[in-house]
């Protein structure tokens, strides 16, 4: 996801051309240049995996991550402008965007390194990946490439390995799609599954391409503040009526409008699970078209040394621009004076203050535990009203010998045999992610790492005595990788040399995350994303970012949540020009939106 808020600290602005008038099925090409923030070999997108250059020097030294953990004696006395809680995406995107126009920021982390879903670890000589491998807003081009622009910003750059496949489907009735990254390539082959279907798939990915087009047209800054957003409606009416129309519709109506076929509209179901672990019908048509167009206009690009390395560089660029991370800080509690949020408390009985406060853990976490004393804010519960918790995830990281996969074989799978009715239920769906297949420095040599995941709550796993619980984690985590043995790789059980199961008690624990939820979920069919609250919170100095803000959950979504919060917090510290009156009568409309949902 030009943001306006990056100015000229982005990236050269030579060859720059209009992106609203993107026509998908023109095929593109990166010509190996090189611009801040990230760096492409040569590689033309509709060639296969071998021609990819596989062995590239890794920029991520996982084995001296913790020596990022800034100034050891951050100053309790300081007064900072913002105080951000986590080191996710989203919050690392606020606390950067804010060093860079000035502000003093001071990033508190519970964990020893930064990332929180998009961290990684080290076991056995593998670099495991935290959470998803599939990057998007991590390309060369365009206004939606929010994760490379972060890192420019900072003066980051990273090197990248495109991926020429999205993900591979695998789905009942022997269904198999790959999203090819050239969008021609993923057409033609949908269409060729579906021919009968042929007017209608072009007519709702078109749908898509309306979305994203208007969005990669336009500055990215909040859209709770109306100087910014007035202006850009007058610079790009059209575009911004455009997101309008489609703000409180969801992707299963619209698709319902031009397909017919029960298995293609499942299909759809399953691209948009993908997205918000929800079927097509409750995902906002905004995020559909963000994430299923992103991917063939700028691509999937994984960073060499792994995921984690994007958080490192930008928390090691937030140190350059002179503010500060404090990691093993465990915030327990929100100060609060007067009504106002002032500054934090962590677990040892320090107290850090600022001007503002960005909570980058969930709304739950936020209003439920580190607000204890605080009545809820009317917002608040209209949330809860609205969304619910999505579940956990059981997640298995393995290491398996190289040779059990097949030559060509894709980095990103979904795997649903069967019944298309069991997509949402947990443990139906399957996600594997193969990093090594684009870069083999993750893992030691004539290995892979192969990582599972699947839906699982937390309710699965509370009271379970400690043999119980690991006999299960095992009994399940067995009978997920037999039906990837029977789909997708003959012997994979027997490959395995390397082999660690985490649960949603895991995730809970390291990621502190209220149930370990993945994120927020509608109760019910949503009005699109009228009902998802942006960066402002009912208590003032508090502001709330990533994935249970707008617009909501995945990579590029956090990163936009954190853009946009950076610029509503510097416009409110005098970093970015105000109006009083008119903000007080946008968040009023925005307020009385959201009731509607």
């Amino acid at each position: 996801m030009s943001l306006g808020c990056y100015q000229t600290v982005l990236f050269p602005t030579e060859g720059k051309s209009d992106f609203s008038s993107c026509n998908p099925l023109k095929s593109s090409q990166l010509k190996g240049n090189k611009i801040s923030g990230v760096k492409f070999s040569n590689f033309q997108v509709s060639q296969r995996r071998k021609c990819i250059p596989m062995k590239l020097k890794s920029l991520l030294s996982v084995d001296s991550a913790v020596e990022i953990e800034g100034k050891e004696g951050v100053n309790t006395g300081s007064k900072y402008d913002a105080i951000v809680i986590g080191s996710g995406i989203g919050g690392l995107v606020a606390a950067t965007q804010l060093a860079v126009k000035g502000a003093k920021v001071l990033v508190l982390e519970k964990y020893v390194i930064p990332g929180g879903s998009s961290g990684y670890y080290q076991r056995d000589g593998y670099t495991f990946d935290v959470g998803s491998s599939v990057m998007f807003g991590f390309s060369d081009k365009g206004n939606l490439n929010l994760i490379t622009q972060a890192l420019a910003a900072v003066g980051r750059e990273m090197e990248v390995i495109p991926d020429p496949t999205t993900v591979h489907f695998h789905l009942p009735n022997n269904l198999s799609v790959q999203v090819h990254r050239e969008y021609s390539e993923f057409i033609n082959e949908l269409m060729s599954k579906f021919p009968h279907e042929k007017e209608g798939i072009l007519k709702f990915y078109g749908e898509c391409w309306k979305i994203f087009n208007a969005l990669n047209s336009l500055q990215l800054k909040s859209l709770e503040e109306p100087i910014y957003l007035f202006g850009q409606f007058f610079q790009k009416p059209l575009e911004c009526l455009t997101l309008g129309y489609y703000l409180p519709q969801n992707a299963g109506d619209i698709a319902r409008k031009y397909v017919k076929d029960p298995d293609l509209l499942s299909f759809i179901d399953a691209e948009c699970f993908i997205v918000s672990t929800v079927n097509a019908l409750r995902t906002p048509m905004i995020n559909a078209g963000m994430v299923l167009c992103d991917r063939h206009f700028g691509g999937i690009n994984y960073p060499v040394g792994g995921v984690g390395g994007i958080a490192k560089s930008l928390a090691e660029g937030l140190i350059d621009q002179g503010s500060e991370i404090l990691y093993k800080a465990n915030v327990t509690n929100i100060i609060i004076d007067q009504g106002k949020a002032v500054g934090v408390k962590i677990s040892d009985g320090r107290e850090f203050f600022a001007q503002t406060i960005i909570s980058n853990a969930t709304r739950w976490d936020t209003f439920g535990k580190l607000l204890k004393a605080e009545n809820l804010p009317k917002e608040e519960e209209n949330f809860q009203k609205v969304y619910v918790k999505a579940p956990s995830f059981l997640s298995i990281h393995m290491g398996v010998k190289a040779d059990v996969l097949p030559p060509d074989t894709d980095c990103h799978h979904f795997v649903l045999e069967d019944d298309w009715t069991r997509l949402e239920e947990p443990y139906g769906s399957i996600f594997l992610s193969i990093p090594t297949v684009l870069d083999s420095s993750l893992a030691p040599k004539g290995r892979h790492i192969l990582h599972i995941f699947t839906t699982s709550p937390l309710e699965d796993w509370e009271g379970l005595p400690p043999k119980d619980y690991e006999a299960k984690k095992e009994l399940i985590a067995d009978e997920i990788i037999g039906r990837l043995e029977k789909k997708l790789f003959p012997g994979l059980k027997s490959s395995i040399v390397f082999k660690e199961v985490g649960t949603p008690k895991t995730h809970r624990r390291y990621l502190a995350r209220d149930m370990g939820t993945y994120g927020p979920m509608p109760r019910q069919i949503p009005k699109g994303l009228l009902g998802m609250p942006f960066n402002t919170t009912g208590i003032s100095g508090l502001y709330c970012v990533g994935d249970s803000c707008f617009p909501g959950q995945g990579v590029i979504a956090v990163a936009f949540s954190g853009v946009m919060c950076a610029h509503r917090v510097a416009a409110d510290i005098g970093l970015e020009k105000k109006s009083p009156i008119l903000d007080a009568a946008l968040l009023g409309l925005l307020g009385w939106l959201r009731t509607l949902a």
